[in-house]
């Protein structure tokens, strides 16, 4: 069991319902974290929980329904009850790199989020990661609350080394380049554009949305003029699913693909969030629209449908293609 911590993190080494692909491309996140060895638990997660979580007894431990890619489960004890992420075949680098983003939006103070506690590796293969268990209220709730609230959060965390990330992630299954660069247009072209054309082309053998794409990507510039860009702390995967409300009606983030970058980045799943009018008026409020905000929203929708198709399949091919298309026009490139 490697052991590295961040603030009070413990990290220990070792969607929709359709067919989620594997990983095929393996991405280093500890490029730059030394580990230490030491011996694993047979049940590092119980072993937490009756030590560093401070219980004497776990009462119970019942299946939370989850997505097609973790495992969710709820250990309820006599310190409280904890929520706990499985994956059997991925190892701890992909846990890792979900703690550091929800540790980075937890400390801003501003959007609740669960705070993560132990990331590491099981002993049969796979990883796990133990966070604080939030009690759900309704799904839907104040959406003025969750738009003032994720703006305060952009405003409060941004970087001083540019666009990117302390270390790649994923979004969905899929590898996220967070490579700091300092010029946003630069950083979105090539690791968020550029990353999933390229899949594309490899998955499908499509060089139709690959070379149109990448006509799109190196001619951003106009899209972006008089607009002062900023790297704001983003979730990066904002959709219906990762948002609820807890039992006090405050606005609640999870699983999150977190990067440093342009704030409106974070919008690009709002064609399955359900944003409304009250959402945006309060985000607005704290963090001012931009000239042009909305000749880029279909933009960064882009980068979501790309990564849809490469996970899911062709259904979502004529969405980005759609939009390729109608940008090389309004840009005649």
């Amino acid at each position: 069991m490697a052991v590295t911590h961040l603030g009070s993190i413990s990290f220990s080494s070792s969607m929709p319902s359709v067919s989620c692909p594997s990983l095929k491309h393996p991405i280093n996140f500890n490029k730059n974290k030394p580990l230490i060895v030491a011996a694993m638990s047979d049940d590092p997660v119980r072993e937490w929980i009756l030590s560093e979580g401070k219980a004497t007894q776990i009462k119970g431990i019942s299946p939370i329904g989850g997505g097609c890619i973790n495992r969710a489960t709820r250990y309820d004890t006599d310190a409280g009850s904890f929520f706990v992420k499985t994956n059997r075949s991925i190892g701890p680098s992909m846990f890792e790199g979900e703690a550091l983003g929800l540790n980075a939006m937890y400390e801003t103070g501003s959007i609740r989020v669960p705070k993560p506690y132990k990331v590491g590796s099981l002993p049969t293969g796979g990883s796990y990661i133990i966070m604080e268990f939030i009690e759900f209220g309704a799904s839907r709730g104040d959406q003025s609350a969750l738009g003032r609230k994720l703006a305060e959060m952009h405003k409060a965390a941004k970087s001083e080394k540019g666009f990117g990330f302390h270390v790649d992630n994923t979004i969905g299954s899929t590898p996220q380049i967070n490579t700091w660069m300092s010029g946003w247009v630069e950083f979105f072209a090539e690791h968020r554009l550029g990353y999933q054309l390229k899949m594309a082309r490899e998955q499908y053998g499509d060089p139709t949305i690959y070379e149109r794409g990448q006509r799109l990507a190196r001619n951003l510039g106009p899209l972006f003029k008089n607009v002062v860009i900023e790297p704001c702390l983003l979730h990066g995967d904002l959709w219906s699913g990762n948002m609820t409300y807890d039992k006090n009606g405050e606005p609640v983030i999870l699983d999150p693909a977190c990067y440093y970058g342009h704030n409106e980045a974070e919008f690009g799943m709002s064609w399955c969030a359900g944003f409304g009018g009250d959402f945006y008026k309060a985000y607005f409020e704290v963090m001012p629209e931009q000239p042009g905000f909305e000749e880029r929203r279909d933009l960064y929708m882009l980068y979501h449908y790309l990564n849809h198709y490469n996970l899911f399949g062709s259904g979502y091919r004529s969405s980005a293609m759609s939009i390729i298309d109608d940008y090389l026009r309004m840009l005649n490139i």
